[in-house]
């Protein structure tokens, strides 16, 4: 997520200016709802500050497996806060939790007694970032390394890569550029090894690549992208050009795959997001990012069935679940 700010700083102020035609609409909407639980953003999104008291989706498609990913912002806190009934409600095959916190590989009985196959990447300091691929099938081979990386330290907590039968699940809650961009040299060193590796697993097997990837790609993915722009961490030149690189390579790079944001690809006008701060009242006036993706390989993008942000679920999490459906032959080998 973008860094917290100690106080309202000036580009806060902007952002606030900025958004006030928004929140106008948004007010207008608001009110010609009959409650709070179905008033409406300016974007469309629900305004909710808590879940759902009744949670409940759609079975997945016949034939597909479904996966979510979400930064719970400490598994902890959102276990407090009705984190086992989404859980139940979404009963993905493949979950990946981002910002778990967890010092050690915890026990929790919604988790283990879904998912068989589950790996904990833990950071070196404690209670700070922290990844978890959870899966009900069995994965190959488990890896939680970054190649070449110059410093572990840095990822760990931050990657873990399940090898299917027919494909790599990619899960990262990448690293973020900072309060006043002071991490962004770190930022790139680590974007820098990642598409190399993200690039060498899809010349073997297809990628799914999911996660807190704390970069908003483009202009639609925040609510307020004049005033962050190069200021603000997730969305910066370098950061979005890294992204745009690993979607689509450079014609001097022969032999490359190319990938696709599938949430944006199959939503291409909506301004929807999965980030919303706590502060200044953002997630009633629509303030967010859209930080959270499935990103996958081009050649297998006709296999997605869905992708879909889970809007209604805020509450547990500053973050919101995104989920996408895609064959099931991809992971189990099996149609």
């Amino acid at each position: 997520m973008p860094p917290k700010r100690k106080a309202a700083t000036t580009e806060t102020l902007s952002d606030i200016e900025e958004s006030s035609q928004s929140q106008s609409v948004a007010k207008k909407t608001k009110a010609a709802n009959q409650s709070l639980d179905t008033a409406v953003a300016a974007n469309g999104q629900p305004t909710n500050k808590v879940l759902p008291a009744h949670i409940s989706f759609p079975p997945c498609t016949e034939g597909s497996v479904r996966l979510a990913t979400w930064n719970i912002c400490g598994l902890a806190a959102t276990q407090k806060k009705g984190f086992k009934y989404y859980i139940e409600a979404e009963d993905p095959d493949i979950l990946v939790l981002n910002e778990t916190k967890v010092n050690s590989a915890p026990q929790d009985g919604i988790l283990d007694s879904r998912f068989n196959h589950r790996k904990w990447a833990i950071s070196g300091k404690k209670s700070y970032a922290g990844t978890a691929l959870l899966s009900k099938h069995k994965p190959i081979t488990i890896s939680t390394d970054l190649p070449g990386h110059p410093n572990p330290d840095i990822v760990k907590g931050r990657l873990v890569t399940f090898e299917f039968e027919g494909c790599y699940v990619v899960a990262t809650y990448v690293t973020n550029a900072g309060q006043g961009l002071k991490t962004l040299a770190e930022k790139n060193t680590w974007n820098q090894h990642f598409t190399a590796y993200i690039r060498e697993l899809d010349q073997k097997k297809p990628v799914i690549w999911m996660g807190d990837l704390n970069v908003a790609p483009t202009a639609k993915d925040l609510a307020n992208p004049k005033s962050n722009w190069n200021k603000t961490a997730g969305y910066t030149k370098d950061e979005t050009e890294a992204f745009e690189r690993i979607l689509n390579p450079p014609e001097s790079e022969q032999d490359t795959g190319k990938f696709v944001d599938v949430w944006r690809n199959m939503h291409p006008d909506d301004q929807h997001y999965t980030y919303f701060s706590y502060r200044f009242n953002c997630r009633s006036k629509g303030l967010g990012w859209r930080l959270d993706m499935f990103v996958v390989s081009e050649r297998i993008v006709e296999k997605v069935k869905m992708c879909e942000i889970r809007s209604e679920i805020y509450g547990a999490s500053d973050h919101v679940p995104v989920v996408m459906e895609i064959e099931r032959e991809l992971v189990t080998g099996m149609p």
